[in-house]
């Protein structure tokens, strides 16, 4: 919302695009919808006006606001995708533009989706789900048309690269986890992180969309740095060397070979280097490799991935 309020004059400027807020739903206000236009300053400051006869569900809400575009932003359910699935679809049924932050839907329902989306003439667009404004979905086709992607590897959890890092400068694990939570980068609950499942679904989402491959984040080998020793994360970064939680996939035929763990690498390396809450990939094509780094990103960098798919949405 911020990015939308403060580019507003450069997406009319240079793209010609004019844009209005007419509903907002959450656990916590409801569904609230105004096809005459919500106040975005007072969306913000959590302020929002008595609407007469509230909608109660989904459809109901994209319906009486009259949306062109839904940002679908709910919190993500590993184990089925919802309720982002249902948002989705019903935004894409509705004649609305699907846009998501969610990497649910493209572990769960990424297929049906994207026909759904080619079926209604709508976009379903996710830029944000991983290594949030980085243009790792976007770079495919347009930017690397006639390539094939045989596989690629990287560091897509940030908060297990800052635990990393925070331990190899002397925090106990639980010290450098609640140094993650200080900086806002995981929930209360680390497990989702610290056992690589953040990982894996990131990995799997990837591989259902750029390599075309209907892989489940149950096929997917995964372990998390839960068990690392700190003196050896310490020892080994002394050496030359360190620890990070790496994503690897890679074509076997018709299927992919897919792994989430801990690595020992030189320093040599790309991923090795990465610091705090950065993140990178590389891609490997069968006509060169291509790798992509993301520096230390906040919250305006997820935004951002939202912003760029609005626009691309808009001029489609």
């Amino acid at each position: 919302m911020r990015l939308l309020i403060s580019k507003e004059s450069e997406l009319r400027r240079k793209y010609d695009i004019r844009w209005r807020l007419t509903g907002i739903a959450s656990r916590r206000i409801g569904w609230i919808a105004e096809p005459e236009g919500l106040n975005p300053i007072s969306a913000l400051s959590n302020f929002f006006p008595q609407i007469a006869n509230p909608t109660h569900n989904v459809r109901e809400w994209l319906e009486r606001s009259r949306a062109d575009v839904l940002f679908e932003a709910s919190s993500l359910n590993a184990l089925t995708g919802q309720p982002a699935i249902e948002h989705l679809s019903t935004a894409l049924e509705s004649g609305a533009h699907a846009i998501t932050a969610n990497k649910g839907p493209l572990v769960h329902d990424y297929s049906r989706l994207s026909a759904l989306a080619k079926a209604k003439g709508k976009q379903f667009l996710f830029e944000s789900t991983v290594m949030d404004g980085a243009p790792i979905f976007s770079l495919f086709p347009l930017g690397l048309p006639a390539t094939e992607l045989r596989g690629f590897s990287g560091v897509l959890n940030s908060t297990t690269n800052v635990i990393l890092t925070e331990i190899e400068r002397g925090r106990s694990l639980d010290e450098a986890v609640k140094r993650a939570q200080a900086m806002g980068i995981t929930e209360t609950d680390p497990a989702h992180d610290l056992d690589g499942w953040d990982a894996a679904i990131k990995l799997t989402a990837i591989v259902n969309v750029l390599m075309g491959v209907p892989l489940r984040i149950e096929q997917v080998q995964r372990t998390g740095i839960r068990d690392l020793s700190e003196e050896k994360i310490r020892s080994v970064r002394s050496a030359g060397m360190r620890y990070k939680l790496v994503c690897r996939a890679e074509r076997r035929g018709d299927g992919v070979d897919a792994r989430v763990g801990p690595e020992l690498l030189l320093m040599s390396d790309l991923i090795a280097g990465l610091e705090g809450s950065s993140s990178a990939i590389r891609f490997d094509l069968d006509v060169f490799g291509i790798s992509l780094v993301e520096h230390n990103p906040g919250i305006e960098a997820t935004g951002y991935g939202l912003l760029a798919d609005f626009i691309r949405a808009a001029q489609s």
